[in-house]
């Protein structure tokens, strides 16, 4: 019967498997009617319940857990003995009671410690519904089984622990590849992030950045939650946040830590590549835009019989009007601009700088737009507002709106139509931008004061 037992034992490295077996097989041995294996969890020094015969724990409910020393089972486990009691052992006062686990039905109990090498591993116990005296040779049998069962936990946590070993391995490796050979930190943060959640079992992750903001959250909370800094040349770039329904445990920290390690490289590697794509974005816009303010120098320069102050003014405003382009795209750090926001800084700006007292009224949507089309319309906006405070009449009116696809951009001024107001260098600006640039329309009337709309594709 021993030798059949330990083989059983013996027959699998999963420790829930191996409990399930054991109290399956020691029942059977010593025609017990039930067995209750502990297996002890030095971290917290306490013996809890993994597996049990001929009973079993009510569902929904608590874990039995207990310290050497407690309980009948526990003072077997502290003692490093065999407790034997023959009838009410509900009754001994070292007797320790679970509401969920209704041992109190049961009369005698053996318990002996689990033992690997004097170090405890756990603790068993076996039950009978009648009163019961156990042989000696009954004891030594038991004690036999739980020397072979000792031996085996160990085996097992030894299988276990480098079977997670390989699962981090695995996960760091993972990780490791996503931050190298990805050139987007979004997808980077991504495969971390989710690589967490599968090595540890998690409910949810996410990482924070210095700034608070949350760079990729995923799954849930849970009941137990672990942050860990991201450090980067001694300074702390942000925090990786883990959560479960169950508490980490040592080997699961020590795996986040390095983790952790992982994403703050991520991090630091993703802004160095955006670094760069921005710095070559940046230089692309600043080429672009000094070819656009040498063509408009030009074409000033071709214009015949102009005051030489008063052409390097519109100059000035051009390029103050693709500077503020310049502004809202930083801003922003993507490719849009809200024309409403931009038209109302120019807006701003240009009153400011004609000074006067013309009275201003806008009326502007947010409508957004690419911010290589964006340069084009502050370009024409400026024109056409900068003419209409210089020549039109006490009040202007600016508008912009957006709708069945068409953008419509008006500057209307309560003057007169003015003789000429088709012709000169400004308005030659305008037209070649609106065709070329925005592919769109430019009408011009002087019914009850001057009006000129654009309208071109959203």
């Amino acid at each position: 019967m021993l030798t059949e037992t330990i083989a059983a034992v013996n027959s699998t490295l999963d420790l829930g498997e191996l409990f399930a077996l054991i109290a399956a097989k020691v029942a059977e041995a010593l025609e017990a009617d039930a067995c209750f294996v502990y297996l002890y969890d030095e971290s917290a020094d306490e013996l809890v319940l993994r597996a049990s015969h001929g009973t079993r724990v009510d569902e929904m409910t608590r874990v039995p857990k207990m310290r050497p020393g407690e309980g009948i089972t526990g003072h077997a486990a502290a003692a490093r003995a065999p407790i034997m009691i023959p009838g009410d052992a509900h009754l001994d006062p070292r007797f320790k009671s679970f509401p969920n686990l209704h041992e109190d039905q049961y009369q005698s109990i053996l318990a002996v410690p689990i033992l690997a090498k004097d170090r405890l591993e756990g603790a068993l116990n076996i039950r009978t519904l009648a009163s019961r005296s156990y042989w000696d040779s009954e004891v030594e049998l038991l004690m036999a089984i739980a020397g072979q069962v000792g031996q085996a936990i160990e085996n097992a946590k030894l299988y276990d622990a480098a079977q997670r070993r390989v699962a981090e391995l695995e996960a760091l490796a993972q990780i490791s590849e996503a931050v190298s050979e990805s050139l987007y930190l979004e997808e980077s943060l991504e495969a971390i992030v989710k690589t967490t959640m599968a090595a540890v079992g998690a409910t949810g992750a996410a990482l924070v950045l210095e700034d608070g903001r949350v760079a990729w959250p995923e799954g849930r909370a849970g009941a137990h939650a672990e942050r860990l800094p991201l450090r980067s040349k001694g300074r702390q770039v942000g925090e990786l946040v883990c959560d479960r329904d169950t508490p980490f445990t040592d080997e699961d920290r020590r795996l986040l830590v390095s983790i952790a390690s992982q994403a703050a490289i991520a991090l630091e590697h993703g802004r160095a590549v955006l670094r760069g794509v921005i710095a070559q974005e940046i230089h692309h816009r600043v080429k672009n835009n000094l070819q656009t303010v040498a063509s408009l120098l030009r074409l000033q320069a071709s214009a015949t019989d102009v005051d030489p102050r008063r052409a390097l003014a519109d100059s000035v405003n051009r390029i103050l009007a693709i500077a503020a382009v310049h502004e809202v795209l930083t801003e922003r750090r993507d490719d849009d601009v809200d024309l409403g926001d931009l038209v109302e800084r120019l807006r701003s700006m240009i009153v400011q700088g004609l000074g006067g007292e013309k009275s201003v009224e806008s009326l502007v949507e947010p409508v957004h737009v690419h911010g290589g089309r964006a340069t084009a319309l502050a370009l024409v906006f400026a024109e056409l507002l900068q003419n209409a405070l210089e020549h039109g009449g006490d009040n202007v009116r600016v508008e912009l709106s957006c709708g069945n696809g068409t953008v419509l951009l008006t500057v209307f001024d309560s003057g007169g139509w003015r003789d000429g107001a088709e012709e000169g260098t400004g308005l030659s600006i305008v037209r070649a931008l609106v065709r070329d640039e925005l592919r769109g329309e430019l009408s011009l009337s002087g019914e009850t004061g001057t009006t000129a709309q654009v309208a071109f594709p959203a």
